[in-house]
């Protein structure tokens, strides 16, 4: 487990033997022990073998906090709780629903991975209703010594939240601020179907900097800083991408022709600015063409013809 903070480290899940592509943060606060997006249980072992190292266990976990329940965040929380029938799991009230009952979850996803669901995830189990704590966004939890305040940041998912806690200035902030692998000096903003939300996300990035973080924690992957940069650089490119969405269909091309065009202009700027050799790792976590898809899906929910929304 790598140490980001006093009594705080990150443990990279390896995802399919994958380094920095999902992350899992482990916050020590007392007499409890809380993950932060545990990622799927087809790591848990990798999740299980970073806490040994540190001296911790699995069975020690008393809390789960999860910023979205997107599988590679949520998926092995079920599994968790049935290892540790005291673990309670924190998830927006929008999010909660669908963990104590994952039925249309995993359907949804079904239809996306198909038969790769198991090797992929592995087990999404369900969580008591007893054990899910349902969050609205504005909460102080008090975990232990630790402080905890509660965000609710849709704009990448209608259920997602973000975490802080003002003493050590760290955000745990999910997908809200995208991706960006170890510091590398690149965001890439994550905008997958099925409910983007252009407008939501900025009141949401709005709360993210009233906090005046010193480091953001994006579960892909990693501590980040300074934060105002990323959250910049986030916008800025978030709204790019909006406009040629946007130009893509007033100009009556095809979906695929547009989606296509986009994932190589945009796989051609990360290459300008990071090298080839981390394309790769970017594009694991941040599926171009579904981000394509995803924007399109809002602009033609929210208005015909399609426009930027209002701010752009």
């Amino acid at each position: 487990m790598r140490s980001i903070a006093p009594a705080t480290g990150l443990i990279d899940l390896e995802f399919q033997g994958h380094p920095e592509y999902i992350g899992c943060y482990v916050l020590e606060a007392g007499e409890q022990l809380l993950l932060v997006d545990p990622g799927p249980s087809s790591t848990l072992t990798a999740l299980e073998q970073g806490l040994r190292l540190a001296g911790l266990s699995l069975g020690g976990v008393t809390g789960v906090l999860l910023t979205h329940i997107h599988l590679d965040h949520a998926g092995a929380a079920g599994t968790l709780v049935r290892r540790n029938p005291g673990v309670r799991v924190y998830v927006h009230e929008r999010g909660a629903r669908h963990m104590i009952d994952p039925t249309r979850l995993l359907a949804s996803a079904t239809r996306v991975y198909g038969d790769r669901m198991d090797s992929l995830w592995g087990e999404f189990l369900a969580v008591p209703e007893a054990n899910v704590v349902a969050l609205q966004g504005g909460e102080l939890l008090e975990l232990g010594t630790r402080r905890l305040e509660v965000a609710y940041t849709p704009g990448h998912a209608a259920h997602h939240v973000s975490f802080f806690d003002p003493d050590t200035g760290l955000a745990w902030v999910g997908d809200t601020v995208g991706i960006r692998i170890d510091n590398r000096p690149f965001v890439l903003p994550v905008t997958p179907p099925p409910d983007i939300d252009i407008e939501a996300w900025q009141d949401s990035v709005a709360k993210i900097r009233a906090w005046q973080p010193a480091v953001l924690c994006p579960t892909h992957f990693g501590p980040a800083r300074p934060a105002t940069g990323h959250l910049d650089e986030h916008q800025d490119r978030l709204q790019r991408w909006a406009a040629t969405v946007c130009s893509d269909l007033a100009s009556g091309d095809s979906d695929a022709t547009a989606a296509t065009r986009f994932r190589d202009q945009c796989t051609e700027e990360l290459r300008r600015r990071i090298g080839p050799q981390d394309v790769q790792r970017y594009l694991a976590g941040g599926g171009l063409t579904d981000s394509w898809r995803g924007l399109a899906r809002y602009f033609r929910k929210r208005q015909d013809p399609p426009g930027p929304p209002d701010g752009f």
